[in-house]
């Protein structure tokens, strides 16, 4: 979830500086210089929105490893990081996808796969995941992250993003321009601090409800990528274990104490619900058993 919310924010960041830089050089004044120019503001806001989106995209992976502390194994100096590598390379190999970089967190379970490009990807692992789990529970998740690269979600993630985005900065351009006018009825002069403060604060509105629109995305692929672990490995039951051992849903003396009170669902209750980038591990479950 940590790495959804590091790109979520990273675009919008990236968006409201570029908007900002943008209305310093006058380009508000000459989108607005002869009445509103939706042609003109569309073409902006596609640069505006896709650029957010893409400059997340290609920091991912650094951003990743800066937010965990990643470490990249080069040469294992384990056998269970021989086994981890030859584990995602066998994985890839059944994907059609290039070996990606493997890397080694601390902390308590979980795993991420990212990257700009398939054959350019990081799947990382925490140590938690590591000492809590199975082999054959691990080998799921990470079949479940490599699905995730051969789907190409982040790039559909970015795609998905930059859309949303484009049609933030418009229809904030275009409330800021009406309430510039409700404000004035000088229909000569350029856009005044009315349209710079709706402008600014309908982004930020308007950019929370697109985050709900790719956080259901973001829910959405943990189906498909559920799905693609059991295609992997040839049975959805590995991948029902592992959620079932990460959810805390099995008997409490069959659970490390690190994993009582875990979860990965990244889901919610109520409002924050829209925001959960994981759907409730429950369902998840459901869904792979439905689909035996």
């Amino acid at each position: 979830m940590k790495r959804i919310f590091l790109f979520l924010a990273t675009n919008l960041a990236v968006m409201l500086v570029m908007s900002v830089v943008l209305s310093l050089l006058g380009v508000n004044r000459f989108l607005t210089a002869n009445g509103l120019q939706l042609g003109t503001l569309m073409v902006y806001s596609l640069v505006v929105g896709f650029t957010g989106a893409i400059i997340s995209l290609l920091l991912s992976k650094t951003m990743a490893k800066w937010s965990t502390g990643a470490r990249v194994i080069d040469t294992p100096s384990s056998s269970t990081e021989l086994w981890l590598l030859d584990t995602v390379k066998r994985l890839a190999d059944r994907a059609g996808i290039a070996m990606p970089e493997v890397a080694i967190y601390e902390g308590e379970a979980n795993a991420f796969a990212t990257g700009a490009f398939k054959n350019s990807a990081l799947v990382a692992v925490s140590t938690g995941l590591l000492e809590g789990m199975t082999k054959e529970e691990v080998e799921a998740v990470l079949g479940h992250e490599i699905a995730h690269v051969s789907n190409g979600d982040m790039v559909t993630l970015t795609l998905i993003q930059g859309v949303v985005n484009t049609f933030v900065v418009f229809l904030a351009r275009v409330v800021g321009f009406f309430v510039d006018r409700m404000l004035s009825r000088d229909d000569n002069r350029g856009p005044g601090i009315g349209y710079m403060i709706t402008v600014f604060v309908c982004e930020i509105l308007f950019g929370i409800v697109a985050s709900m629109i790719v956080a259901w995305f973001s829910r959405y692929r943990e189906f498909r990528a559920d799905a693609g672990s059991a295609k992997l490995l040839g049975s959805p039951q590995p991948m029902v274990k592992a959620l079932a051992r990460l959810g805390g849903l099995e008997p409490p003396e069959s659970m490390p104490q690190a994993f009582k009170s875990f979860g990965i669902n990244g889901g919610g209750s109520g409002f924050a619900a829209l925001f959960a980038s994981h759907p409730p591990i429950e369902e998840r479950i459901a869904a792979l058993r439905s689909a035996q």
